[in-house]
C-alpha cells in the first residue's frame, strides 16, 4: 500500500484514483472545483479543494511524505507545468504527469516531472491495434520496442509442442502463458502442447510480433 497525491480529479484523475482505490492505497485528492472533489470523496483518504500552483497551500500536505505524486490536470497546461515544479520544490519524491504532446513532455520534464503519460494518444493506439487485428485480444507496450500481445493461437500451431515448434528462435519471441479451462497458466515448459483456438500470451519485439500476427 502506498501513499499517493493526485492534483486535478477530471475524467483521468477520476480513473486514475478508481483504480489505485481498487489497489487499496490511501490517496489524497487535490482540486480547485469542489463539485469534482465531492464526485470522488467515497474512494480517497483526504481531499483538499485548494490552488495545486500555491506554494503554501501545497506545503500543508506534506508533499514529501508521498510515495507518488500525480499531475492529473487536463484543462491547464500552465497549471500543470507550476504543479510540477512546486512538487518538485517541496521534495516530491516521486512525479508523474499527463501531457498531450512530445513539446508538453519536455517541458514538464524540465520543471521536475519523472514521468510523463499521454492517455490519449496510448488509448487511441490500442484501440487501433486491438480492433483492427482479428485475432488480437489486448496488448501491452512495453519499453525498449517490445510488447505483450494476448492472442488466440493460430490454428497451424495446434497439437505441437512448444520444443517442436521453437518460436524463440525461429520467430525471436517468447510464449508465457497458454489458457487452461478458461483461465491463463504460466506453468508451461518445451513438453506443453498448444491447442488451436485457445487464447496466448506472447512477449517480443513489436516488428517481430506484426510479422507473426499481422496487426
Amino acid at each position: 500500500m502506498k501513499n499517493i497525491l493526485v492534483v486535478g480529479t477530471g475524467r483521468f484523475g477520476r480513473y486514475a484514483i478508481e483504480a489505485l482505490h481498487s489497489l487499496g492505497h490511501q490517496i489524497l485528492a487535490v482540486d480547485r472545483h469542489e463539485d469534482r472533489i465531492n464526485k470522488i470523496l467515497p474512494m480517497v483518504t483526504g481531499a483538499e479543494i485548494g490552488d495545486s500552483t500555491d506554494m503554501q497551500f501545497m506545503q500543508s500536505l506534506g508533499v514529501e511524505d508521498f510515495d507518488l505524486c500525480i499531475v492529473a490536470i487536463g484543462d491547464d497546461f500552465l497549471s500543470s507545468l507550476e504543479t510540477a515544479a512546486v512538487l518538485k520544490d517541496l521534495g516530491a519524491k516521486y512525479i508523474v504527469a499527463r501531457a498531450t504532446g512530445e513539446s508538453q513532455e519536455k517541458l514538464l520534464k524540465r520543471c521536475g516531472a519523472d514521468v510523463v503519460v499521454f492517455p490519449e494518444r496510448q488509448l487511441g493506439r490500442w484501440t487501433a491495434i486491438r480492433y483492427s487485428a482479428d485475432n488480437i485480444l489486448d496488448y501491452i507496450e512495453l519499453e525498449d520496442g517490445f510488447t505483450i500481445l494476448k492472442v488466440d493461437t493460430p490454428a497451424e500451431w495446434g497439437g505441437k509442442t512448444l520444443g517442436e515448434m521453437d518460436v524463440r528462435n525461429r520467430y525471436g519471441i517468447n510464449i508465457l502463458g497458454i489458457e487452461d479451462h478458461g483461465r491463463m497458466s504460466m506453468s508451461i515448459n518445451s513438453e506443453t502442447v498448444m491447442v488451436a483456438d485457445r487464447d496466448i500470451l506472447v512477449l517480443g519485439k513489436t516488428e517481430d510480433l506484426q510479422k507473426v500476427f499481422h496487426f
